[in-house]
């Protein structure tokens, strides 16, 4: 069951896209109601910070290990020729 549903989620990216973009954006409308206690910090105070928070770090994360793999973990095409 698991495996039809990845299966029809990935023949529709753009759908898939669009329904984690709502979500996000249902989050940061959500934050607007949301009661704000005393803040731990300066970012507590602001609307939405921590979706954008979490966005930009999972985004930042991709690329880093993304470039990290392809200088520590990629070989030269015919490495396995030698």
């Amino acid at each position: 069951m698991i495996v039809k549903f990845l299966t029809y989620l990935r023949e529709r990216p753009e759908m898939l896209k669009w329904l984690l973009m709502s979500f996000l954006a249902f989050s940061l409308v959500f934050d607007f109601f949301v009661d704000h206690h005393e803040g731990h910090f300066w970012g507590d105070h602001l609307v939405g910070f921590w979706a954008v928070f979490g966005l930009v770090g999972c985004l930042g994360m991709i690329v880093f290990c993304k470039g990290l793999s392809h200088v520590w973990l990629e070989r030269d095409t015919d490495h396995y020729d030698k």
